[in-house]
């Protein structure tokens, strides 16, 4: 068995950069494109922010900022840089998607755990996770620095 998880190892390893890398891309750009579809239509986003609890009190200020968060961020993480930190911001963005949009699924984390996972906030909020725990991997911005810096 030791063996066996020596040989998987050498394996998964060396493709932890590219899964980083591929899930920065990817996820970068849904937030990316969601924040930007936030803002260019920032009177319709407002309004709907308006019928939420939670953000109705400054709908428009409360727009502006997850949608800058997500585009901004966006961006950010599909360059790979300040990853780690510009992962928390995004993900308290998902926290309040979920208690505004997705009470329901919210409440329904230990009992229904498909209702949670299936709400549209959890794979974004899963993508900025993994970017926060792991970090960007090799092939970000962030990375070069590092071994920038390391060389130094």
């Amino acid at each position: 068995m030791k063996k066996l998880n020596g040989i998987l190892a050498a394996i998964g390893n060396p493709l932890q950069c590219l899964v980083l890398l591929a899930i920065r891309l990817y996820w970068g750009w849904s937030f990316f494109q969601t924040g930007k579809g936030k803002l260019l239509n920032l009177d319709r986003t407002a309004h709907y922010f308006a019928t939420l609890p939670y953000v109705s009190l400054a709908p428009k200020l409360n727009a502006i900022m997850a949608g800058s968060t997500e585009c901004f961020g966006g961006l950010l993480l599909l360059i790979g840089l300040c990853s780690r930190l510009v992962s928390l911001p995004l993900m308290f963005t998902l926290v309040v998607a979920y208690l505004t949009t997705e009470t329901e699924a919210l409440h329904a984390f230990f009992s229904n755990p498909d209702k949670f996972t299936g709400a549209d906030p959890f794979l974004f909020l899963f993508a900025g996770l993994l970017i926060f725990v792991f970090g960007p991997g090799k092939f970000s911005v962030d990375g070069l620095i590092a071994r920038g810096s390391a060389s130094e």
